[in-house]
């Protein structure tokens, strides 16, 4: 079957768009800005219908997975219902549940110790579905309508540890490689089990209906169940019903429409391709377990079979690329392009016009577009030119849920952007707890934290330190509720780290959130309780003279410098300052990065694919970018093995010389191939005990450099709050962010908010 032109096209756009000439531009393909050029967004906020509903925009809430947000049984709590609630009075058209399984009993990664479930269900008891009624009436409320997204089950992407707490294998359509531990194999699923999943899903779309929600939604991409079942990729089935591999998916929508009637909207959500073929080389096609997921479904097979899938029942689609084996496309994280699957979208929509194809309904069958369209400009153009019906957010609405209402209204400025990190939407319950936002701090704890906190009883006098998003954010909610405050910072810019992290094109997402956070102090110094103090360093004695109730340190980190043996022969720099000062590159064409986490692979991706450098990244760990949410680590590791940048991990160096860097590295064969994308790493609790052992292999060797950039992270710069706190400078004396412990954005906001909305 080989690689397909198109999807081939599409996967190269997406790690090479940097490399494009000139300013980045706002469009789909390329960065994308919180603009309003297209306002009024007539055919975003224009009905739509879907059978027999109606919606009353185009937008879609995305399906993301509501893990952990529910009780044990499965029954939705009041985090889960809070935080649809919060979404549907957004504005959104359409919400759409994350995965809810209906192989319970047959797929045994789907629960926990006890029988217990971190997934919503949808089965079981009345105890259980009375909170689905619950869900469905508190969206329609808001005018919003809600489809439940089921799954027929997780299969080779489930958790593995089910061997551990229930003595059982995973399972799958064939006998496949668990994604997480590969050397674990997942059972072949009989006809008869396979039957049983299809009885259940009609029998919680069943439920479903009668609880009073709005449609249901088969999750049949990404390599779940459904995919597994439904592409000779992953369905290598000789005999039997099933070898078949669009048939499990026909009698999925066969038995739900029998369940539900005719007018009962079904959705379902599927990849144009794997691209997997198109994503890796033939050496790693042909030399790790991936050789067993060639020759998957063609474009082709896949239009047609989204063609039975309509005569079956089907009433709307949404269509992406990609699977857990190269994650970053199904999830689309910063570095990729806006708006990066409408091409995808318009291919299907066009497919469908020239066939002629409707639904059971006689009306069109909508296709959604998905994949970074929070940039309302960009999705209403993709509507616009009839590249889709309905245009799919998800990480925008949990960093804003009022985007629709802001977005109707013409406040785009006011929209809080996502920044495309993932590491509160996805890694949080990846690492074990559930849905999160690194900017809204309170995504999933509508049900604790108000909307509009309260006045403060009694206002202070309140000084922060440092104006990046922890600072931000803690003095504008301190503001919004009565305090005077004063910002300062030492630099003329509101954003501390994020200003430089926002210079590489593919950190656009960044600098969109940096202009918001610039608003946002704008704004609150117009209302009178906040005033901003640029390029003001200060002191403890000079905070302790002012006689501030509250002091409040978002200072930061420190940089890290490595004081080796010959560092003063080489030129040498750090990566922040560097890209705010790119005319330190000079004619500099060997430039070594020493540091493989975050920060040093988008150096090394800037410098490469912007400067056209030759560029060698030193890691001492095993892993680049460890602790980095998977689809954004694969994404970047792969572009740059694209643009030929060399990764070396498991490296220390020792010294410099002129012009060169003498590291010591190790040889080991059991060294982690430092391009491996296609295999995660697993949570630093969870032990593989089936990995095999790192020795220790070390050898000298030299690397050219004209350059040495580094990027070995920054240390807590918690000094001035120490010294306040030694000459007791306030009366209340607080330490968040980075000055605290080095972390992530959302570390910092979501403690600036909490303290912000309590002082």
């Amino acid at each position: 079957m080989g690689k397909d032109g198109v999807v081939q096209k599409l996967v190269n756009e997406f790690d090479a768009w940097p490399k494009q000439s000139g300013p980045a531009q706002n469009r789909a393909g390329a960065a994308g800005k919180m603009t309003d050029a297209l306002y009024p967004y007539e055919t975003m906020f224009s009905p739509i219908q879907v059978n027999k509903t109606t919606l009353k925009n185009r937008i879609v809430m995305a399906p993301m997975g509501n893990i952990d947000m529910c009780e044990e049984t499965g029954r939705p709590n009041d985090k889960m219902l809070h935080y649809f609630f919060a979404r549907a009075k957004g504005g959104a058209g359409l919400l759409t549940t994350g995965l809810i399984p209906t192989s319970f009993g047959v797929d045994p990664s789907i629960t926990e110790l006890g029988r217990l479930s971190y997934f919503p269900r949808i089965d079981r008891s009345r105890t259980v579905l009375c909170g689905w009624r619950d869900l469905a009436q508190g969206v329609h409320a808001f005018g919003s309508k809600i489809f439940v997204q089921l799954t027929p089950g997780l299969g080779r992407v489930g958790n593995p540890q089910c061997m551990l707490t229930q003595a059982k294998l995973p399972v799958s359509a064939s006998f496949n490689p668990n994604f997480y531990i590969s050397a674990i194999p997942c059972v072949r699923l009989s006809g008869a089990k396979l039957q049983k999943i299809v009885k259940n899903t009609g029998q919680a779309a069943a439920d479903s209906h009668a609880m009073g929600l709005d449609g249901v939604y088969l999750h049949g991409h990404e390599g779940y169940l459904l995919e597994q079942m439904t592409n000779p990729a992953f369905n290598r089935r000789k005999i039997g019903r099933y070898a078949d591999w669009q048939r499990f998916g026909v009698d999925l929508i066969r038995e739900i429409r029998k369940r539900v009637g005719p007018h009962y909207p079904i959705m379902y959500r599927i990849d144009l391709s794997l691209a997997l073929e198109e994503t890796y080389d033939e050496s790693v096609l042909n030399g790790t377990f991936l050789k067993k997921f060639k020759h998957g479904r063609t474009v082709d097979m896949t239009l047609a079979y989204m063609e039975e899938l309509v005569k079956a029942g089907v009433d709307m689609f949404d269509v992406d690329l990609g699977c857990y084996d190269n994650w970053w496309l199904p999830h689309p994280p910063s570095s990729m392009p806006a708006g990066c699957f409408v091409p995808v979208a318009k291919l299907v929509k066009e497919h469908f016009a020239q066939k002629g194809i409707r639904s059971n309904a006689g009306v069109p069958v909508p296709v959604v577009a998905v994949g970074k369209l929070g940039y309302p400009d960009i999705a209403e153009q993709a509507l616009r030119d009839g590249a889709c019906d309905m245009v799919m957010l998800g990480r925008p609405l949990l960093a804003d849920p009022e985007w629709p209402n802001k977005a109707y209204a013409g406040k785009v400025q006011s929209i809080r952007p996502c920044i495309g990190c993932q590491e509160g939407c996805l890694n949080e319950f990846v690492e074990g707890g559930h849905p999160q936002c690194a900017v809204n701090p309170r995504t999933a704890f509508e049900h604790v934290l108000p909307q509009a906190p309260a006045a403060a009883e009694k206002p202070k006098r309140v000084a922060v330190v440092g104006a990046g998003p922890g600072g931000v954010v803690a003095a504008v909610s301190a503001a919004a509720r009565g305090h005077k405050v004063d910002l300062y910072e030492k630099t003329e810019k509101i954003g501390g780290r994020i200003v430089p992290g926002g210079v590489p094109k593919i950190k656009f997402d960044i600098e969109n959130y940096r202009l918001y956070l610039e608003r946002e102090v704008e704004q609150a110094q117009q209302g009178g309780n906040l005033k901003f103090h640029p390029g003001t360093e200060v002191s403890a004695a000079g905070l302790a003279a002012q006689g501030y109730d509250a002091i409040i340190f978002a200072v930061g980190t420190r940089q890290v410098d490595l004081k080796l043996p010959g560092v003063e022969q080489i030129a040498t720099v750090q990566a922040t300052d560097l890209f705010l000062q790119p005319e330190r590159i000079g004619a500099a064409q060997n430039i070594v990065v020493v540091g493989g986490g975050v920060v040093g692979c988008e150096a090394a991706q800037w410098l490469a694919c912007e400067h056209h450098r030759s560029v060698t990244v030193v890691e001492m760990l095993p892993q680049f970018m460890e602790g980095t949410c998977t689809a954004n680590r694969g994404h970047l590791i792969h572009a740059l093995k694209g643009a030929g940048v060399r990764l070396m991990n498991c490296t220390k160096v020792s010294g410099f010389g002129a012009g060169k860097v003498t590291v010591s590295r190790n040889h080991h064969k059991n060294v982690p191939n430092p391009y491996n994308t296609w295999a995660p790493i697993l949570p630093e609790n969870i032990e593989n005990p089936l990995a095999p052992k790192l020795g220790q292999a070390y050898q000298d060797e030299t690397l050219e450099a004209d350059l040495v950039v580094f990027a070995a992270g920054g240390r807590a710069d918690d000094a001035l709050f120490f010294e306040a706190q030694r000459t007791q400078a306030a009366a209340e004396l607080y330490n968040i962010g980075d000055s605290f412990a080095p972390g992530k954005v959302q570390e910092a906001v979501r403690a600036a908010y909490r303290l912000g909305t309590s002082i």
